[in-house]
């Protein structure tokens, strides 16, 4: 398979660049992934196509205020930290602009000091490993000091913090944040639960590398990046009696989607495990867990668009989202939503 195979035309105004007030108005692409056929609807509609005993899978992970805005000690310059991953406490990895400003035994400091860090090696990829000092608790300051890491093709300045957060977001440690979970409101999952449909909780810690473009042509040379995930006991069991009383899983988002699959057995039965997963899902691969997806509309070419194809079929994903372009959906992070079904 060839990473041309997933490229669709993309008008750079459909790119939504800010959230909507209401989240749950976005507009739905429901696609049926038997017959490739389309309906337009909107997201609060997204009950109907839920069913009683059918389990809902969302991913709690919370993003971190991650992007840090600091001075080299010595020469003032400016540089810019993004946290990717905590090693062990003050430990982090962290992407570096620019690198030139930050070798190995360089400080640099944020907030007037608040927060100061010291360079201790470059990794593969260019990635720093800094060691953070600062007084009181990690995560105030990072608080105080930090902004949201919002993806590239957003420009515009996010007005509000939270709303780059689920309204279920519980555990930090995301740099980006499960999109497709941006859509629920407090009142749509009361609704969803009334209805008699299970919701279970996994956490996938949401990795830059969820934004990585495939550079080589075989997607199959492409090296997946690893996220951090766990699923407890008491919510693998709820997605395990879903399956056995003969419930749909429908995963909210690749990142859930990706937790389950790395997790489930060859039955479709949920381990309770905690780990690492560089699971790379595309065309071919067969699904254990996962019946049905809601997602957004992601990048051409994306590792993303490859596990949508996986679960609808290449063709019909794509006619999907060429009907989205005619109708102008909105792409990407703060954009519309499609379940497949």
């Amino acid at each position: 398979m060839k990473r041309e195979d997933f490229d669709f035309n993309l008008p750079e105004e459909l790119i939504a660049q800010d959230p909507l007030e209401d989240r749950a108005s976005s507009r739905l692409l429901v696609l049926n992934k038997e017959t490739g056929d389309v309906e337009h609807r909107i997201f609060k509609d997204i009950i109907d196509y839920l069913n009683e005993g059918d389990c809902l899978v969302l991913n709690n992970t919370k993003v971190i205020p991650a992007r840090l805005i600091g001075s080299r000690e010595e020469t003032k310059g400016k540089v810019e930290f993004l946290l990717l991953k905590r090693l062990e406490n003050d430990k982090w990895e962290v992407m570096v602009k620019p690198g030139r400003k930050a070798k190995p035994g360089n400080r640099i400091e944020f907030g007037d000091g608040l927060l100061k860090a010291e360079v201790l090696e470059v990794v593969e990829g260019g990635n720093r490993i800094v060691k953070f000092e600062y007084e009181g608790i990690f995560e105030q300051v990072l608080d105080e000091l930090g902004q949201m890491p919002l993806p590239p093709y957003i420009t515009h300045q996010l007005q509000e913090k939270e709303r780059y957060q689920t309204v279920y977001a519980k555990h930090s440690g995301s740099a980006a944040a499960p999109t497709a979970g941006l859509h629920f409101t407090p009142e749509l999952l009361n609704t969803i639960e009334e209805k008699g449909i299970k919701v279970a909780y996994v956490t996938l810690h949401v990795g830059l590398g969820t934004f990585r473009p495939v550079k080589v042509d075989n997607i199959l040379e492409h090296t997946m990046h690893s996220e951090y995930y766990w699923i407890d006991e008491s919510q693998a069991n709820i997605i395990n009696e879903t399956r056995k009383n003969g419930g749909r899983i429908i995963a909210v988002g690749t990142t859930s989607s990706r937790t389950l699959e790395s997790v489930a057995d060859e039955n479709g039965y949920i381990n309770p495990s905690k780990g690492w997963t560089d699971i790379f899902i595309y065309p071919g691969y067969k699904f254990k867990v996962v019946d049905a997806l809601i997602t957004n509309f992601h990048l051409p070419e994306s590792t993303l668009i490859m596990l949508v194809s996986a679960l609808a079929g290449r063709e019909n994903v794509l006619n999907a989202y060429n009907i989205a372009v005619e109708e102008k959906y909105r792409f990407f992070s703060f954009g519309d939503a499609m379940i497949i079904k």
